[in-house]
């Protein structure tokens, strides 16, 4: 960094230590002269009356016995609504959000008008019939339900981006940090950036420039956010040595010193592979946001995100060890941060600020912080973190000098309902609802004994308001907070996906093993010399590999949803992988495909020859059918069905190819081409789950239910499979890419583009989704299956 630099950043950040210091002094005053205890009292006393109710003992045991845990997300809804308490919940909620957020005043009026109309769209949603009716979880927590709002929206090239962004970013964060937590993270950044366009929109804003700019919107939102795990978060953790984060933190300022990322030249530490990923996405998402932005913007943007920067890293380089730390030194860092990290957002945008904005962005984000350290004190304190309670906790004997961040906490709420918000009536209920159930959550968290403890340390000067205080904690109702509960609903989500995927693979492990080991056609002993090239060339094509998708999920439905014993439908295994086996050595054939390698290996026809390859593909389908034959644990009436049922999908999926041949250079039309796909791709997925059916004897229903799953899912892996051809790595897939533009064939991709065949494929996975949630048992497997068609490399 040359002098000129180091000149500017000094500048930008001396402004800021300035301007913190002043709000320092005010609240450091109140503090000290305890006059937020006498303001604050009166507005609780103000506030309780809304809050505290006397009830009997009797009403007392009914009321709780009625009132669902709110974790039971569904019960919880219907509890608000049917009690009444719906408008007020989601009104509190979403004006915080606005306050928060949007840095919004809630005395305007236009706001009023904006969070009105926002909370009745809410609550259409919520009580619109058949959204609570599944109880896994919310249906706004899924892929789908995020996909079907872009095509509202029109931005689903947008959407498609982030989610395959979103998706390689968690295969990129270390084992050492907490990956859930810092999707939560990049998420709630998306949706916050989101929102402020949102509220950046009239009516009178046409659908075409609202789909362009909720399209930047969700770009821009993953580009902020990303700098939380890759910056934050990183720097945070033990995963960088002390040199590699010195290399990395001057880098960052240089970039946002000069508004370019400078080349990733020689990098000292072990981290060079993942630091080149990271250093390539960041240095994509900075210059979108600064390509983004205004001309008089940028400077805005560079000078908040350097004294963001510049703060966090003051904080970080603090040890919990040095007892000298002044006050100021502990709080300043912390008034910088908390306020620059919101007015970013704003430039990020590039939205102009009306008037009073900055002044209370600013002065808010300090009771965020507050807050969230109050919440995180013991964990910070065991990872050796400076934050203002766990500095205060290890020094508050030695030091008398020393800030009480609890009570600070609460004269920087006075400050904000006096000072900054004027007394308004909307804003102190909103703040005072926050705090009391900020303090609600940790006693439940850490249970009355342990919060007993701390709140004896935090308040023991101040007494009479501690009392008013935890009276309001254990009294107060209807202080709970939509936000908070979609927060726990997305943790316990996506810690259940996580426990679900872990589940999956090793059931796919499990089931790949059980099929591999079932595979290998033995030689009769009185087999001919003749016979045996061919069982040779069988046992080379299925010794090839391959991920077994459709014997697995045959597996899967017979032996963990329908309780069937695996030995009995080993037959069943191995005909489906036969069949398989057999449609690709045709498919590779000159006449056909003419491909030369497949899972990596020569095909069948190069290491013999296109005649061994024909009566191979035949051998194999002959040993289907009498592997079908000998399911003898199973009823003959059902076992003729499957049987009945088998041939006429073969006869199709031949159908299928020969339509796919007679399309060779052909311009197919997307039902054409649709069609195809599922008489190829689509049979044998469905053929995978009905044939398991069919020997459990399910329902009709339910197996009607499966075709339809089935015919999304298998078009879906068809899309992704001519994706992949496009777009994909001959490493990961074993074949070479561009096969289908050397062959001219006709594809999903030829025939609706890129964009438009991940569109297709997201369209047929929503489709799959719905099938699903009409299925009479709650399959994790089959939902597992679909994410892992649209998000695999291979």
């Amino acid at each position: 960094m040359n002098k000129e630099m180091k000149v500017r950043a000094e500048h930008w950040y001396q402004e800021a230590k300035q301007k913190a210091s002043a709000y320092y002094e005010t609240l450091y005053k109140q503090f000290v002269d305890k006059t937020y205890v006498s303001f604050l009292t009166e507005d609780i006393l103000l506030w309780k009356k809304d809050h505290v109710r006397e009830h009997s003992i009797i009403q007392f045991v009914k009321r709780r016995k009625k009132t669902p845990d709110s974790n039971d997300y569904y019960q919880y809804m219907k509890w608000l609504h049917y009690t009444g308490k719906l408008d007020d919940y989601l009104d509190r909620s979403v004006s915080y959000i606005y306050m928060r957020d949007l840095g919004k005043a809630l005395d305007d009026p236009h706001t009023q008008i904006r969070i009105q109309r926002l909370i009745r769209d809410i609550k259409k949603y919520l009580l619109t019939p058949g959204t609570a009716s599944n109880r896994e979880k919310p249906d706004f927590i899924n892929f789908a339900s995020f996909y079907r709002w872009a095509q509202k929206e029109k931005v689903e090239n947008a959407t498609i981006w982030v989610m395959n962004k979103l998706k390689r970013v968690s295969a990129h964060i270390p084992k050492e940090m907490d990956a859930e937590q810092a999707q939560r993270k990049l998420m709630k950044i998306i949706i916050g950036v989101v929102l402020h366009v949102m509220e950046e929109m009239d009516d009178e804003v046409s659908p075409e420039e609202r789909a362009e700019r909720l399209d930047a919107a969700i770009r821009l939102g993953y580009s902020y956010g990303l700098t939380y795990p890759f910056i934050d978060d990183l720097l945070d953790s033990d995963v960088l040595s002390k040199e590699e984060k010195e290399q990395y933190s001057e880098m960052i300022r240089i970039s946002l010193l000069t508004g370019s990322v400078p080349d990733l030249e020689e990098w000292t530490g072990t981290n060079l592979e993942m630091v080149q990923y990271i250093h390539t996405e960041l240095r994509e998402a900075f210059e979108f946001i600064r390509d983004y932005q205004r001309a008089e913007t940028q400077a805005t943007f560079l000078e908040q995100s350097y004294v963001f920067f510049q703060s966090q890293d003051q904080d970080r380089v603090k040890d919990l060890s040095n007892g000298s730390y002044t006050n100021e030194d502990i709080y300043l860092p912390i008034i910088i941060k908390s306020s620059s990290s919101r007015l970013i957002v704003r430039s990020v945008i590039s939205e102009p600020m009306d008037e009073g904005f900055e002044n209370r962005t600013f002065a808010y984000g300090i009771y965020n912080q507050l807050a969230d350290d109050f919440a995180d004190m013991f964990d910070d304190l065991r990872d050796g973190a400076v934050t203002p309670y766990t500095y205060y906790l290890t020094y508050r004997h030695q030091r008398p000098d020393l800030i009480n961040p609890f009570e600070l906490y609460w004269a920087v709420i006075s400050n904000l309902i006096r000072n900054v918000y004027h007394s308004d009536a909307k804003t102190r209920e909103v703040i005072l609802d926050r705090a009391i159930n900020g303090l609600k959550r940790y006693k439940k968290r850490v249970g009355p004994g342990k919060y007993n403890e701390i709140m004896d340390i935090f308040t023991s000067s101040i007494p009479e308001f501690n009392r008013l205080i935890q009276q309001m904690v254990e009294k107060a109702e209807d202080v709970d907070f939509f936000d908070k509960l979609l927060r726990d609903q997305l943790l316990t989500v996506m810690k259940n996906e996580r426990l679900e995927k872990e589940e999956f693979i090793n059931t796919i492990n499990t089931a790949q093993t059980e099929i591999n080991r079932l595979l290998k056609i033995s030689k009769s002993a009185q087999a001919s010399l003749l016979k045996e090239p061919l069982t040779d060339a069988a046992n080379y094509s299925l010794a090839g590999g391959g991920k077994r998708i459709r014997p697995v999920m045959a597996w899967v439905m017979a032996v963990k949803e329908y309780g069937l014993r695996s030995s009995a439908i080993a037959p069943l295994l191995r005909s489906l992988e036969y069949m398989h086996t057999a449609s690709l050595i045709f498919d590779d054939l000159p006449t056909q495909d003419n491909a030369a390698t497949r899972r990596g290996h020569a095909t069948l026809h190069e290491v013999y020859n296109s005649a061994t390859a024909e009566l191979t593909g035949l051998f194999l389908i002959q040993k289907a059918t009498q592997e079908q034959s000998s399911l003898d644990a199973f009823d003959p009436k059902s076992v003729l069905a499957l049987m009945q049922y088998s041939s006429q999908k073969a006869g199709e999926m031949c159908m299928g190819q020969a339509m796919d041949l007679e399309s060779k250079g052909k311009e197919l039309t997307l039902d054409e081409l649709n069609t195809i796909c599922f008489y190829k791709t689509g049979i044998a997925f469905e053929a995978s789950l009905i044939m398991p059916a069919i020997l459990a004897s399910v329902e009709e229903k339910e197996i009607a239910t499966l075709k339809k799953f089935a015919y999304h899912a298998g078009i879906a892996f068809q899309i992704k499979d001519d994706l992949l051809d496009l777009q994909g790595d001959m490493q990961l897939l074993g074949k070479p890419t561009g096969k289908d533009v050397q062959n001219n064939n006709s594809t999903f991709v030829t025939v609706l583009g890129a964009d438009g065949a991940a569109q297709a494929m997201w369209e047929h996975y929503c489709y799959a989704v719905d099938a699903l949630k009409e299925m009479p048992r709650n399959s994790a497997f089959l939902k597992h299956i679909l994410n892992y068609i649209i998000h695999r490399d291979q």
